[in-house]
């Protein structure tokens, strides 16, 4: 991907992002930090096993995972 070109949201993300920041603005402040620590765990989680994924269909070795 060229570093000129962006990655834009589809109408139905932006309408999901919508939805979320308005379900986030009634949190109370508590809430939101659980609910951020528990989103950034998610992430984590996903991003694990798509180099899983991405290893085992590359046939990649361990050490992909740990970049």
């Amino acid at each position: 991907m060229d570093k000129d070109q962006t990655i834009e949201l589809t109408l139905e993300q932006e309408f999901s992002l919508r939805n979320f920041a308005d379900m986030v603005q009634q949190m109370s402040r508590e809430q939101a930090q659980e609910f951020l620590i528990e989103q950034h765990r998610l992430m984590m989680l996903q991003k694990t096993m798509y180099q899983d994924i991405l290893k085992h269909e590359w046939k990649l070795g361990s050490d992909f995972a740990t970049h």
